[in-house]
């Protein structure tokens, strides 16, 4: 569930690109008319020719901020522990989760007393070191 939600938040939306690419088609066709229409009047070419760079510059400027978007929510997921205790002897485990395990489930015998162990705690592990700071 929570990789559906990453993957659809890592996309670029199919209409915001359509959108992005008719305005870039667009600006191409204003330059080319503005240079096929330079000779005849050179006024109007002038703004074609202005609103084409417009066009073109402000196409690519979204693509770029769009790829920049994505680059900053890929974000990895931090592995998910599974803590398991002896209630005898005390005697810790501490390993990768499993789907199905919840606290105070009785798992695997004690590699010491050969008791049940059961799970303690479950817990994602995030390394403080590695937030990034953004400047505003």
């Amino acid at each position: 569930m929570a990789q559906g939600t990453a993957n659809s938040a890592t996309r670029i939306s199919s209409f915001v690109l359509l959108i992005i690419f008719i305005t870039l088609a667009l600006s191409i066709t204003a330059l080319i008319l503005a240079f096929n229409a330079f000779s005849s009047d050179p006024v109007i070419s002038g703004w074609l020719i202005l609103l084409g760079f417009v066009g073109v510059g402000i196409s690519m400027y979204v693509l770029l901020q769009a790829r920049r978007r994505i680059r900053r929510l890929n974000i990895a997921i931090a592995p998910v522990t599974t803590t398991i205790e002896c209630k005898k002897c005390g005697f810790k485990s501490v390993r990768e989760f499993q789907r199905g395990d919840y606290i105070f489930k009785e798992v695997e015998p004690c590699q010491k007393c050969n008791e049940n162990m059961m799970i303690t705690a479950i817990y994602r592990e995030v390394k403080e070191g590695d937030k990034d700071h953004y400047r505003f």
